[in-house]
């Protein structure tokens, strides 16, 4: 009995020594965050906030909500066979957006925004993804068009520039960021770097949309709010710290 005692009072000491050192512990807001209206989303050990993309309630099965997180288990990459895509009971318009994610080795995951639902959709539910993808191991990264369905890109319109060592290898906490301002240009971050910006509802961005999985859906992306959608895609994928802060 000793040995596991002694090992939980090391590992509650390292991580009160991590704190020390300026390290935020995970789904908290800094007082000075709550004073410049930032909000969480996920609080660490419930759905609240939350629901299926399809029903008004939470998935009742497929989410896991543990140790702080919120994801899904493997299923061989059977998308919302299980437990589904969830989205953000509240809508959001301008936005800087942070979350950090972990995916297991050889796994597809994403995070949307604008999901409005207005598609008609049956299964994937669509909207703007922020790519989250295993590069090395998941052939979807060799797919689309010139790199754009790698991690941290806007999935199947623009590849992320991601400069060497800025990702973290899988089975690690990586950050994501994605700003939306009130002209329309949004912008996504990968562990602090920006690796991709775009300004949507522009002739370049509606030339994009034209030739990609997107092209038969009037005004893909254009629409002034909609709601933040975690990706079950049948893989291993953990969230955590999802925050956010509208923009005026």
């Amino acid at each position: 009995m000793r040995r596991p005692l002694l090992l939980t009072i090391l590992c509650l000491l390292a991580g009160s020594a991590n704190l020390a050192k300026g390290q935020q512990a995970p789904n908290t807001l800094t007082d000075v965050e709550k004073q410049n209206g930032w909000k969480l989303l996920f609080d660490g050990v419930s759905p609240t906030g939350w629901k299926s993309a399809y029903k008004d309630n939470f998935p009742a099965t497929g989410w896991i909500i543990k140790d702080g997180t919120i994801g899904v288990a493997e299923m061989g990459g059977h998308e919302h066979i299980v437990g589904g895509d969830i989205v953000t009971i509240d809508q959001f318009s301008t936005f800087d957006l942070r979350f950090e994610f972990k995916l297991a080795p050889g796994g597809n995951s994403g995070l949307k925004y604008f999901v409005t639902r207005s598609e008609g959709e049956k299964g994937s539910v669509i909207g703007l993804e922020y790519q989250i993808l295993d590069d090395k191991l998941h052939p979807d990264a060799k797919q689309g068009r010139d790199g754009n369905r790698t991690q941290a890109s806007l999935y199947d319109l623009i590849k992320a520039n991601k400069p060497v060592g800025v990702e973290h290898p899988t089975s690690h906490w990586n950050t994501g960021r994605i700003t939306v301002y009130p002209n329309n240009l949004v912008e996504h971050y990968l562990n602090g770097v920006k690796v991709l910006e775009y300004e949507r509802g522009s002739p370049a961005f509606r030339e994009l949309v034209a030739s990609s999985k997107y092209k038969g859906f009037v005004n893909f992306g254009e629409v002034p709010k909609g709601r933040i959608l975690l990706q079950d895609h049948g893989n291993e994928v953990s969230f955590r710290s999802i925050k956010i802060k509208e923009i005026k």
